[in-house]
């Protein structure tokens, strides 16, 4: 029997297989570079003397690579995925170089923020690739290879940093990308050359373009600096938030009469594209803060080392695999989707919840399990999401639409960082008993923890305990409200075809029972 892909999207299954070789690849850059970074951190301000501008080594590359991710999506609609995601690679390559040759910290953080660049457009293209060459039905099966290589990255980098710090230098955490890097480019170069082009008039909207950039920087400042660097209500967070408003509300209004917007107000008259976007946003904000503060937790509460707390991390990582896997091969089969987050999401809210009880005497197989359930709990809806966003939107959106799921989903990250962050440190500072700096204690960790009095450091960690109470049920209430906005989505019918798209120079498709259906029709209230 020929393989109903082939049917389906003219790619066999080998074919597949061979485009998504590069596609991961490329992605795996991108989710590598998020985490090895953390080890080496200490060594790069050591030897460019720039210990005070440390946290810009990170956030640069944040700030770029999440503001540019919107604009890669409407770059590949218009000119094609091939092209758009090898220009990601090269530009991330170049700024792995320029980082790696820094001499100064300034010099630093501009490669940071010119690897950000490329690599806003590396998973977000790699996930719309996958709307291009299979059916919305079969895509869980592809996607959990991605999921797998994203916790691969997570529990991996900062491992394989401290390695290459120990053993040769912080240099070769970026000189390790180029050969991983041009491995992806010569990959696809051939690979994905008989992708389709989907758009039609190469018109891009710089008006667009120059009001959303802005706004988003200054959200990301907001999450950055807020509670860090100035207070919450501090004029600079509250001037940085006004600024956003107004940038958002010129864009809203610019975008309404556009002739090709930037980001299509049609898509948010579609419920599955709005409604899952605000589940990727909440379940962003849960899992990157779990994988944030969880470390912490083990280090300072547990007693567990900096290493050990990232195998402890393990079982997470494992049961965000597990879930992903088992997300997509549910939804091969059964074609539904709308119980996927309702399911997944109750155990995220359980698991966050058992963690109320742990303390530093309980046994590590039981918090190893409940986080093995977390991650089971969260692993789910990143895939769902994707799949639910891609089946719901025309063959024209599909890379502006994958890049605004991806783009949600980091902007949760960064905020569910900024607030459970606050959440901990509110706790710990109250009533001024805490004797030491709460980012020192964010940084210094165990370290110390150990050069504090006995009294003291005792007195410190049952005020951790006691504020990571609190953040847990933050983050249970997190996973809550995206459980809640899983109640409202349209469970659409899973295409088993792609639809026959127009490229660059040809008429829209007519609509017919196997095409996307209009986003239009879906209107953004509906169970």
């Amino acid at each position: 029997m020929p393989d109903a892909l082939t049917l389906n999207a003219g790619f066999a299954h080998r074919d597949i297989l061979h485009m998504l070789s590069g596609t991961v690849l490329g992605m795996f850059l991108g989710a590598l570079d998020q985490t090895i970074v953390a080890t080496s951190l200490p060594a790069m301000v050591g030897d460019l003397h720039g210990m005070e501008h440390m946290s810009w080594t990170v956030s640069a590359y944040l700030l770029t690579a999440t503001a540019s991710t919107p604009i890669y999506g409407k770059l590949s609609d218009l000119h094609g995925r091939s092209a758009v995601f090898r220009t990601a690679i090269a530009i991330f390559l170049v700024g792995s170089v320029a980082s790696a040759l820094a001499q100064t910290m300034g010099w630093l953080i501009a490669g940071r923020a010119l690897q950000g660049l490329g690599g806003g457009g590396l998973v977000s293209i790699a996930l719309t690739i996958i709307a291009d060459i299979i059916p919305p039905r079969e895509r869980g099966r592809y996607q959990a290879y991605f999921t797998t290589v994203w916790a691969v990255a997570t529990v991996g980098g900062p491992m394989l940093g401290g390695v290459l710090v120990d053993a040769l230098s912080w240099r070769w955490v970026f000189w390790i990308n180029l050969p991983i890097g041009i491995a992806a480019l010569l990959i696809c170069s051939k690979a994905l050359r008989r992708l389709p082009v989907h758009g039609g008039a190469k018109r891009i909207d710089y008006l667009g373009a120059l009001l959303l950039l802005p706004a988003i920087v200054a959200l990301l400042l907001v999450t950055t600096w807020a509670g860090t660097e100035f207070a919450w209500l501090s004029p600079e967070i509250l001037g940085l938030v006004a600024v956003a408003a107004a940038l958002i509300a010129l864009l809203v209004a610019h975008e309404r009469r556009a002739g090709d917007p930037l980001l299509p107000p049609r898509l948010f008259r579609n419920n599955v594209f709005v409604v899952a976007n605000g589940i990727a946003f909440f379940m962003g904000a849960a899992a990157v803060g779990a994988t944030i503060f969880l470390p912490l937790f083990l280090q300072v509460v547990i007693g567990a080392s900096a290493s050990n707390s990232g195998l402890l991390l393990l079982p997470f990582m494992l049961g965000l695999t597990a879930g992903a896997t088992a997300t997509g091969r549910f939804i091969r089969i059964t074609g539904r989707y709308k119980i996927v987050p309702l399911v997944s999401l109750s155990v995220a809210v359980v698991a966050f919840l058992l963690f109320l009880g742990v303390a530093r005497t309980t046994p590590a197989w039981l918090y190893g399990g409940y986080m093995a359930a977390l991650g089971l709990g969260l692993g789910p809806a990143g895939p769902m999401v994707m799949i639910a966003v891609q089946n719901a939107v025309e063959m024209r959106d599909m890379g502006t639409a994958t890049a605004f799921t991806s783009f949600f989903r980091s902007m949760g990250g960064s905020f569910g960082v900024a607030l459970l962050g606050a959440i901990l440190f509110a706790g710990l500072t109250r009533g001024g008993t805490l004797p030491v700096s709460a980012n020192g204690l964010l940084h210094g960790g165990p370290a110390m923890l150990a050069a504090l009095p006995d009294a003291v450091r005792q007195g410190i960690v049952a005020s951790f305990a006691h504020s990571f109470r609190t953040l847990y049920l933050a983050a249970a209430a997190i996973c809550g409200a995206g459980l809640v906005l899983g109640l409202f989505i349209k469970e659409l019918p899973l295409r088993a075809r792609l639809p026959q798209a127009p490229t660059a120079t040809s008429e829209p498709p007519r609509a017919s029972a196997e095409a996307a259906p209009s986003v239009a029709d879906n209107d953004v209230i509906g169970g």
